[in-house]
Formats: structure tokens, C-alpha cells, sequence
């Protein structure tokens, strides 16, 4: 009976311990405490430094689009594994926990909704599926997106989170970066908008390829930007680098992007730029 009591009241305190932590998240920048509860309500920003905590996909939308809008296309395609690459363990096996944990195929969402009113084509990377790495089927889902924007002369808008190619495909991974350069070239051809938003990272073969190719190029605050890592660079050039380095406000102060958009301004910001762009409903 004692013991019964004393498992039972240990139970209860690591329930406590696991509510307490629940309730509490720590900034990724400033590495400040702060209440979950307070980050949720107002766009998953840091109340301390105004930091963007990262979005699910279906939060993403939330924010983009006009409720009950998003179409989803193309959900089943799934990736093969044409190298059978193996490392710690098969990709065919890391493809299946990535599923499972996101619920979804593979490492983007593209449809099309409406964002007051404009109709836009959309491409979502999920970082939470292999750090959102860019194999045969996220390129295959973005240059599909491309062509239906062509299509519809309908804006196509790219919000990236990545950690660039996915070593699994090897060679047919880093062929996206060709192809989905090239869809984008198309979409220039045609005359129709393409705007890319950076989000916190948006790396490697990612950044070198498709994000960068913007007609306006947007970024979250403090989001990090750039091929390889600040750690890896240091190292190359046994130099220290400065402060900020690959942060999107050191991007904007050396002109590679346009402008760095809060999340409450966002959707009046794309909005503003496609009505400048021609392309408003």
C-alpha cells in the first residue's frame, strides 16, 4: 500500500513538472523563458526580441490566406529511393518516420488560395520532414506549381524553411536546383509574380537555387539565410564573421533581399506587393 502511495504521488509530481514545462518555451535568439501561451497568440513571436518562432504548415496557411481557402494538390506523391541510399539506417526508413511525424508525403505543401481576395499559388516547405530537404519530389511538387501558375496567370509565392538538398537522392536531389531555377525562369517569361518569403533557415541548395530567384524576395526578422552554415564558413576561412552574419537583416543591410516582413503585416504586405505587381483581384 506504501508503495502504492509513493508511485502514485511521484506520478503526479512528474505530471506537474511535465505542465510547468509545457507552459514555457525558450527564444532560439534571445534565449529569454517566455509563456507559451503568449507566443501562440501573437503569431508565434518572441514578446522579448521579436523573434519568429517556426509555423507548422497548417499555421502557415492560417496566416497567409483567407479562412477555408487553401487547396492542397498533388498530396500523394511520395519519394522512391532510386540510390538505396543507406546511412545510419535506409531512407526508405527515415522517409516512413518523416511521414509519420508530419502526417504528410514529403517536405512541401503546394495548392492555391485566396489571400484578400488575390488568388495565389503557394509552395510550403516543412522543415519538421528531414529538415525540409529539397529531393525529387519537392521539385517535381514546386515546378508543377509553376506551370498551373503559368497556366491561370495566377501569382506563385515560395515560402522557404530548408536545410537544403537531400543528400538521400545524391545527384537527382541536386538536380531540383536546375529544374526548379528553370520553372522559375518560365514564370518570368510568362510575366507572372513570383515571390519568394525566407524563413528561419532557409539553407544550402535551397537558397543557391529557387529562393533567391524572387521577383520580390521577403524574410521573417532574424530569420538565418545563407548555403553554408556561419560555423562552417569560419572554419574555411579562418576568419571570425561579423556580428548578424546570415541573419535577414545583414541580407537586407547587403541588398540580397527586398524587405523583412513581420508576421501581423504580412498578409497586407503580399497583398500591397501584388497590387503593385498587377496581380490583385
Amino acid at each position: 500500500m506504501g508503495l502504492f502511495k509513493k508511485g502514485s504521488s511521484e506520478q503526479r509530481e512528474k505530471s506537474k513538472l511535465n505542465i510547468i514545462e509545457g507552459m514555457w518555451i525558450k527564444c532560439a535568439f534571445c534565449r529569454a523563458i517566455v509563456y507559451r501561451k503568449e507566443v501562440d497568440q501573437n503569431f508565434k513571436l518572441c514578446p522579448k526580441c521579436g523573434y519568429h518562432f517556426p509555423l507548422s504548415v497548417p499555421e502557415r496557411i492560417d496566416v497567409l490566406f483567407d479562412p477555408g481557402s487553401f487547396q492542397e494538390w498533388d498530396a500523394s506523391l511520395s519519394p522512391g529511393d532510386p540510390l538505396a541510399f543507406a546511412d545510419t539506417q535506409p531512407y526508405p526508413e527515415r522517409i516512413e518516420i518523416s511521414q509519420k511525424k508530419t502526417g504528410r508525403r514529403d517536405a512541401i505543401v503546394t495548392g492555391e488560395g485566396t489571400l484578400q481576395a488575390c488568388p495565389v499559388i503557394v509552395g510550403i516547405f516543412d522543415f519538421g520532414f528531414m529538415g525540409g530537404s529539397m529531393g525529387s519530389v519537392v521539385g517535381e511538387k514546386i515546378c508543377r506549381a509553376a506551370e498551373r501558375a503559368i497556366e491561370g496567370n495566377t501569382p506563385f509565392l515560395l515560402v522557404t524553411t530548408s536545410g537544403g538538398a537531400r543528400m538521400q537522392e545524391g545527384i537527382l536531389s541536386l538536380m531540383q536546383m536546375a529544374r526548379t531555377s528553370a520553372a522559375m525562369a518560365r514564370l518570368h517569361e510568362a510575366g507572372v509574380p513570383f515571390i519568394s518569403l525566407l524563413t528561419d533557415p532557409t539553407f544550402g541548395g535551397v537558397t543557391a537555387s529557387v529562393a533567391m530567384l524572387g521577383d520580390v524576395i521577403l524574410a521573417e526578422p532574424k530569420a538565418l539565410i545563407g548555403f553554408a552554415g556561419p560555423r562552417v564558413i569560419e572554419q574555411t576561412i579562418k576568419q571570425r564573421l561579423p556580428d548578424g552574419f546570415q541573419r535577414a537583416e545583414f541580407l537586407l543591410e547587403h541588398g540580397m533581399i527586398d524587405a523583412i516582413v513581420s508576421r501581423p503585416r504580412l498578409q497586407q504586405t503580399l497583398h500591397a506587393v501584388l497590387r503593385h505587381l498587377g496581380a490583385s483581384a
